[in-house]
């Protein structure tokens, strides 16, 4: 049992009864970013061992989590994630971010303004060396470019499959079901709702903008595959870490936070 679920015991006040959005009865936020450092994260790059925090990409300053890009000369598809050193199961999470600046130079059209919160997600130290994402169910954060739409809080599925509406769904990004673009600099909060193998949900401003259940494991896919070996072939996805992404866009974190749900 981790200090999580300790603090989880002691705080819960009750089973969700109320729906999808009312979790805030049943316990206390919990920072996983205290606004001081990354010393509970751990940072893995593609070409780099876990725990490399290539060219000084994540770091706090003035008291915010920062992307950032100022000690590139290209992106080099230098994809990364910092994971949170502790897995969890059933939760609620809530962030703040915001896109700034320019994309680094050569990376991908479709990363800008691009990043995302990785769930149910394998450890850094399990990647290979030059992987690109990590095995997870993505909640995914996208900044509009200030003229054509692009809706935030889609769910992508590296090495990973969920069904939507009864179905398989095995492509990679889809959603959301309630369409919501935010364009500039400002401040953004999202929160999502993972109920273990069950169920996540995508919520924004109250709303349940994208719901799917049963996220597994792609016993197929190049780094699910081998995973799933692993589990002798178990393929739900009850428990796993949590990460944000480094995808050539500069993004700042203000909160990230979660609270403990008694399965």
């Amino acid at each position: 049992m981790n200090k999580y679920m300790v603090v989880a015991v002691v705080l819960l006040t009750g089973l969700l009864v109320a729906g999808p959005v009312g979790a805030e009865e049943e316990g206390e936020w919990i920072q996983l970013f205290n606004g001081e450092d990354i010393d509970d994260w751990t940072p893995k790059f593609r070409g780099e061992e876990a725990g490399v925090n290539y060219k000084n990409t994540c770091r706090v300053e003035d008291g915010l989590l920062r992307v950032c890009y100022d000690e590139y000369e290209e992106f080099d598809a230098r994809f990364g994630h910092l994971f949170h050193n502790d897995t969890f199961s059933h939760y609620r999470l809530r962030v703040e971010y915001r896109f700034v600046g320019e994309q680094t130079p050569e990376g991908p059209d479709w990363a800008f303004r691009n990043n995302g919160l990785m769930l149910h997600g394998q450890t850094p130290e399990s990647m290979q060396l030059q992987q690109q994402f990590p095995v997870s169910i993505e909640a995914q954060l996208l900044g509009g470019d200030g003229e054509e739409d692009r809706p935030n809080l889609a769910v992508c599925t590296p090495g990973t499959h969920v069904v939507i509406g009864g179905e398989l769904y095995m492509g990679h990004c889809t959603g959301p079901e309630v369409e919501r673009t935010f364009h500039g600099d400002d401040w953004v909060t999202v929160e999502v709702e993972v109920r273990g193998g069950e169920v996540i949900r995508h919520i924004h401003d109250g709303d349940v903008v994208m719901e799917y259940e049963n996220p597994q494991l792609a016993p197929d896919d190049r780094f699910g595959g081998p995973l799933t070996e692993e589990r002798d072939g178990e393929v739900l996805l009850e428990e796993g870490t949590i990460s944000i992404q480094a995808e050539s866009h500069p993004t700042d974190f203000r909160t990230i936070e979660i609270m403990i749900l008694e399965p």
